[in-house]
């Protein structure tokens, strides 16, 4: 990307408000860093964006060119370092920008039938959210569903983790996560609820038809109502050196396992 000649404006990044150690954005906003997540948002069509916050090293690292009026603003990385959460790693990029229009399950069921949907019951950290999205995306899945009020927000944390993910792969935000499994039965969907104590591999338990992959939270797993919601409850053949997988890396190898099929 050729370099923008606009004149930096010093100091003004650090009194934005939001202020150091809190990455939020202004109202009605959300705050993305990071290379991969800033570049994917500047490339969505979907993505409504507000300003940029970068150095001239890292806007010269982005693919492709941004619009001759896009707002740019040239800033030092202690500046930028105001403007994200602490320590947060954001490579010379932060993006302010709109969030994310709603995505309804109804619409993402249309679509391609052979693609499963990843369920998230109660998994709050945005680190295994966004790192779940991201093995999501690469093997194919067509969205992630969540309960509203029992997942991570949208923001700078998820999507660094996301590496872009979060921009491509549908989020569907439920109320009534038992609702929407209900609503995957009545689409044909085979719910596979992936639990430690499983008799059944999840090799053993996948179909040939459409599939929804269900993870509960590290430690308590899916709740009670959830788990008998699902078709079926599956283990991954894991060592018995290993008492569980980080759920991020349980929903990677169930993937992958889906994929292959």
């Amino acid at each position: 990307m050729a370099k923008n000649r606009k004149k930096a404006l010093r100091g003004r990044a650090g009194r934005m408000q939001g202020g150091r150690g809190s990455g939020r954005a202004s109202t009605g906003q959300v705050r993305l860093w990071g290379h991969h997540a800033v570049e994917a948002a500047l490339k969505n069509p979907a993505r409504a964006h507000h300003k940029l916050w970068a150095t001239r090293e890292a806007i010269a690292e982005l693919d492709g060119e941004l619009p001759p009026d896009f707002p740019v603003e040239y800033a030092d990385n202690p500046d930028l370092d105001r403007l994200v959460a602490r320590d947060a790693p954001h490579q010379g990029l932060v993006l302010e920008c709109a969030a994310l229009e709603d995505v309804f399950l109804a619409d993402v069921m249309a679509g391609e039938a052979d693609r499963p949907l990843v369920v998230l019951d109660q998994v709050t950290d945005p680190h295994n959210v966004g790192a779940i999205m991201r093995s999501a995306a690469a093997f194919g899945a067509s969205a992630i569903v969540t309960q509203d009020r029992h997942a991570p927000p949208e923001g700078g944390v998820l999507a660094k983790a996301a590496s872009g993910a979060l921009e491509v792969l549908p989020w569907v935000r439920v109320v009534n996560l038992a609702r929407a499994l209900e609503e995957m039965a009545e689409a044909g969907y085979w719910r596979i609820g992936l639990a430690g104590e499983a008799e059944a591999t999840l090799a053993e338990a996948l179909p040939a038809g459409p599939v929804a992959l269900v993870l509960g939270a590290e430690g308590p797993g899916m709740r009670q109502n959830i788990a008998a919601h699902c078709d079926a409850l599956a283990r991954l053949p894991i060592s018995e050196s290993v008492e569980s997988l980080n759920v991020s890396n349980a929903a990677a190898v169930a993937l992958y396992a889906v994929a292959a099929r």
